[in-house]
């Protein structure tokens, strides 16, 4: 017999000052230094909606420096 249960938990997208993502339950309060981005859902959604919204996963700061350098 399995002790896994389906997870029911609503997660939120989450984003740092450097533009990387994560998730984190919407009920608690979000950690210091991240905002909530997206809409709200189970995990496969919003795991789902961070794959196609986080496309370059360097740190803003590298691409900034990157792009300031003329290496895109």
């Amino acid at each position: 017999m399995s002790d896994e249960r389906e997870d029911t938990t609503i997660y939120t997208a989450v984003m740092n000052h450097e533009e990387q993502y994560s998730i984190w339950p919407a009920d608690r309060e979000l950690p210091l230094g991240w905002t909530a981005v997206g809409t709200p859902g189970l995990k496969p959604q919003v795991l789902a909606w961070i794959e196609e919204v986080w496309t370059d996963m360097r740190p803003k700061s590298l691409r900034d420096k990157m792009a300031e350098a003329g290496l895109g």
